[in-house]
């Protein structure tokens, strides 16, 4: 049972760096287009 939830624990990482990532980007893509809409630089 040990190994089950360290290997649970292990594999969960990788999930969740990539969902957090996904959000960040997704968020910056909107940002991005909605700035190009309207004529401003995003920075």
């Amino acid at each position: 049972m040990n190994t089950v939830l360290l290997t649970a624990y292990v594999l969960i990482w990788p999930i969740l760096v990539a969902a957090t990532l996904f959000v960040i980007t997704r968020g910056a893509a909107r940002e991005w287009i909605t700035a190009r809409r309207n004529g401003e630089n995003l920075v």
